[in-house]
């Protein structure tokens, strides 16, 4: 799979990203562009490029962790909407982009895009912020 940087878990991957957690069936990942705060990418732990390709447990475990990310970056950062991007076609690997939105904000009624600037931060800050994500997706129910 030397075509995919999330199975490789390499250079690329953690120019752009930093692990926030392993879970049962993904990683969580938040991404190092911040224009969006809060934004993390939600990763099946196999190599599989479509959602058909997953069991149903997979399936179900998958997604149940996708809701349980999007539900900590809502406690975190208390967005007014959560816009989930599954694109594949340029990292075909099984993932999602948890966006947190804000009405009145960047790209607020419109797809996020990454044509505008990056919003990038202190190391500090992202370790701060993975711990928190972390903290929040694993405690207890």
């Amino acid at each position: 799979m030397n075509d995919c940087f999330y199975c490789e878990n390499g250079e690329k991957l953690n120019s752009l990203m930093i692990e926030v957690c392993k879970l049962d069936y993904s990683t969580v990942y938040l991404n190092r562009d911040q224009k969006h705060k809060g934004r993390c990418i939600v990763m099946f732990k196999d190599h599989k490029t479509e959602y058909f390709q997953l069991t149903q447990e997979e399936n179900r475990g998958y997604f149940a962790e996708l809701a349980k990310t999007a539900q900590a970056v809502w406690n975190l950062y208390h967005p007014d909407k959560i816009n989930y991007a599954t694109f594949g076609d340029g990292v075909p690997h099984v993932h999602v982009h948890v966006v947190p939105k804000y009405k009145g904000g960047l790209q607020w009624g419109e797809a996020f895009h990454d044509d505008v600037e990056k919003v990038l931060l202190s190391e500090e800050e992202y370790q701060e912020m993975a711990k928190a994500l972390r903290e929040e997706i694993c405690k207890p129910a």
